[in-house]
């Protein structure tokens, strides 16, 4: 795959302004590797990647894009394996669909592997739900002093052009993990989250193979619960999602998603101290 040009330029679409703009952030040059689940996401990707390529600032030297093909059968993986733009990619396969707790596990080994403790790791949706004008500030937080930072809806932002029983279930899944897990978090369930590096690496070697036990969606509060309880600090920053940027249909479940949840709730994979609150600014 091709690494980042040093001429890469801003698209003519206003980036250029945005990223004049834009404050100089104090870790500005620490590397971004991003990990980015994606089932079926032939439709999506291309624009996912056209947006990053309109961003270059969140490509320091060391960089990189992790798309981990979880078993698609719509010709993802080559997609991704011609893929010869800006942005430096890799292709993440293991041949079968396991479900994003798979491709998160898979996807944070290969950016752990290849980066040091004070690089950031960002976790994306491949269908381009989320904003990403919110990941400069994100960032800003990291450099900060936090070690996880969350997009959140319900902490400021919100859910558009998403069906009102998604948003119920999103407000409702939330609701029962800051109450059953101990947790403050507003938004437990979003992809879009930037872990700082080190915070991963002490999770996983805390936790080992029990870091991301649950296959479906539910396993982004299943992580939150065990990073929270090693004290990290947490913050959220408001960000929408808007349900019209997907082309086709969401890959969550209902079903499924309530299993999983039912499944946290029961302690069967809670952390191993569980009483440890951390406050999210």
């Amino acid at each position: 795959m091709s690494a980042i040009a040093s001429t890469w330029e801003f698209r003519s679409n206003g980036s250029a302004d945005k990223g004049a703009r834009m404050k100089t952030r104090v870790g500005a040059g620490v590397p971004n590797l991003f990990v980015v689940p994606a089932f079926n996401e032939i439709d999506n990707l291309p624009r996912l990647l056209e947006d990053l390529e309109g961003r270059p600032e969140l490509f320091p030297a060391g960089s990189k894009v992790f798309i981990v093909d979880d078993g698609s059968s719509d010709g993802t993986g080559e997609w991704v394996t011609r893929y010869d733009g800006p942005v430096p990619t890799e292709l993440v396969s293991y041949g079968e669909n396991r479900g994003p707790g798979a491709a998160f596990r898979a996807g944070f080994d290969a950016a752990l592997a290849m980066c040091d403790d004070d690089a950031n790791v960002v976790t994306l949706e491949a269908d381009t739900t989320s904003d990403l004008n919110a990941l400069d500030t994100m960032l800003g937080h990291i450099d900060a002093g936090a070690g996880l930072v969350l997009a959140s809806v319900h902490g400021g932002g919100q859910m558009v052009n998403v069906s009102l029983l998604r948003r119920f279930l999103s407000r409702c899944a939330g609701a029962a993990v800051r109450l059953l897990l101990g947790l403050d978090a507003r938004t437990v369930s979003s992809f879009f989250r930037v872990y700082r590096a080190s915070v991963l690496r002490e999770a996983s070697l805390h936790y080992g193979d029990r870091l991301i036990t649950e296959t479906g969606f539910a396993c982004k509060a299943e992580l939150l619960a065990k990073i929270a309880s090693l004290g990290t600090r947490i913050e959220e920053v408001p960000v929408d999602l808007d349900g019209s940027r997907r082309v086709g249909e969401s890959k969550m479940s209902i079903g499924p998603t309530l299993a999983g949840y039912w499944r946290l709730f029961r302690g069967s994979k809670l952390p191993d101290d569980p009483s440890s609150k951390v406050p999210v600014a």
